[in-house]
């Protein structure tokens, strides 16, 4: 079984002076339609879809049917597409974060929600049945999570919903021998907090800080919040409030009242699901501890974060263009109880000197992310 995890986007050239014309539609589209038929993968996930009617056709015509969600008033989305030959769809959900509750215990229904803001973002899942194959298959999902760079909490808590969703969603149609990819853009580095948590880890001192600044509640859930700066256009890419030194603004701190988890809360939420697994993380942990690194370079060797703790295996960089050259797509799994996943094999990341210039790059990548891949075999 084979994942693949490519984003679709529509760019500006402010952003991407270096791109040229790798931005025309002309060139970028079809760049992107062959690389995600390159990888000939059974399943993948793809973020911030767009012009979909030219997309459908260029996947269907590869004999791939879709499943395609988006969060309201998005004019992009998230698709799960599946080799026909393979696979039948069962069902399909799609969680919008925004209206997730995580608290029981409150009679007021922002609290129970327990957001930091509205964002509009969701998570999708489709169950998928193994063509031929009685009672087998797999549940699929996929994200966006809010990709605000300060609002570290939102997006530990909207990570914690997914994982917390999808197991349910397995759990509510008896599947619970299906195992459960997750892969999308997380916006979040391996050593954010939501990382630690979703894989299990502890949080680090740090991590808690981080956690702690970004209680707040913004002007989107609060409106008698008196604006701290022009609003902006929160969609993903407009530059507005891109720069990760930046302030939060429009905000007040949060207090007991808005229902927004602690540390414990959260780390309750996540492990009250299940602990995920790596593809990019084990798979190349493993080439390092065999010997043979051959060209790997990962997320541990440009930051300081300790080897022994998971998400150092990462790529060095899933994200890299002009402004921002970062590490936040995942290919992450879960195992069933009576049977484990391993990983066979993973597409090499790009190196480095290949995007220098910065993606988008014609002959290189038609995307600002490049494309995850990964085989993986159930025993």
């Amino acid at each position: 079984m084979s994942d693949s995890c490519v984003v679709w986007f529509t760019p500006s050239s402010n952003l991407f002076p270096t791109s040229s014309k790798a931005l025309k539609t002309s060139h970028r589209e079809p760049m992107i339609h062959a690389e995600i038929l390159s990888h000939s993968a059974d399943v993948m996930c793809l973020q911030e879809v767009d012009r979909l009617e030219k997309l459908s056709s260029t996947l269907e015509q590869a004999g791939y049917s879709f499943a395609y969600a988006a969060g309201p008033g998005k004019q992009h989305g998230c698709l799960i597409a599946y080799k026909q030959n393979k696979y039948s769809r069962v069902d399909e959900l799609i969680i919008e974060y925004d209206k997730q509750e995580v608290h029981e215990d409150s009679s007021h229904p922002a609290t129970r929600i327990g957001s930091s803001r509205i964002t509009k973002n969701i998570g999708f899942m489709v169950a998928l049945a193994e063509v031929g194959a009685d009672h087998q298959g797999v549940i699929i999902a996929t994200t966006h999570l809010f990709w605000h760079p300060a609002f570290t909490y939102e997006r530990a808590r909207q990570a914690g919903i997914l994982i917390r969703e999808v197991l349910h969603f397995r759990q509510s149609m008896k599947l619970d021998h299906w195992p459960c990819i997750i892969a999308g853009d997380f916006n979040f580095t391996p050593d954010d907090p939501a990382y630690s948590l979703l894989v299990g880890d502890s949080l680090t001192e740090a991590q808690s800080q981080r956690l702690h600044m970004s209680r707040v509640i913004h002007i989107t859930i609060d409106p008698t919040i008196v604006p701290t700066a022009k609003k902006a256009n929160d969609e993903e890419g407009d530059g507005s409030e891109a720069d990760p030194d930046r302030v939060i603004n429009n905000s007040r701190v949060a207090t007991s009242s808005d229902g927004l988890l602690s540390d414990l809360e959260l780390t309750s939420l996540f492990t009250n699901g299940a602990k995920l697994r790596s593809a990019y993380d084990e798979g190349q942990r493993t080439q390092r501890d065999n010997g043979t690194p051959g060209d790997l370079y990962t997320f541990g060797d440009r930051v300081s974060w300790p080897p022994t703790r998971l998400g150092a295996h990462e790529p060095m960089w899933t994200s890299y263009t002009n402004y921002w050259k970062t590490t936040l797509d995942y290919i992450f799994f879960v195992d069933t109880p009576k049977h484990s996943i391993s990983v066979a094999g993973y597409l090499n990341p790009h190196r480095t000197t290949d995007m220098e210039a910065g993606l988008p790059r014609i002959g290189v990548c038609g995307s600002d992310h490049v494309s995850l891949c990964a085989e993986l075999l159930l025993s």
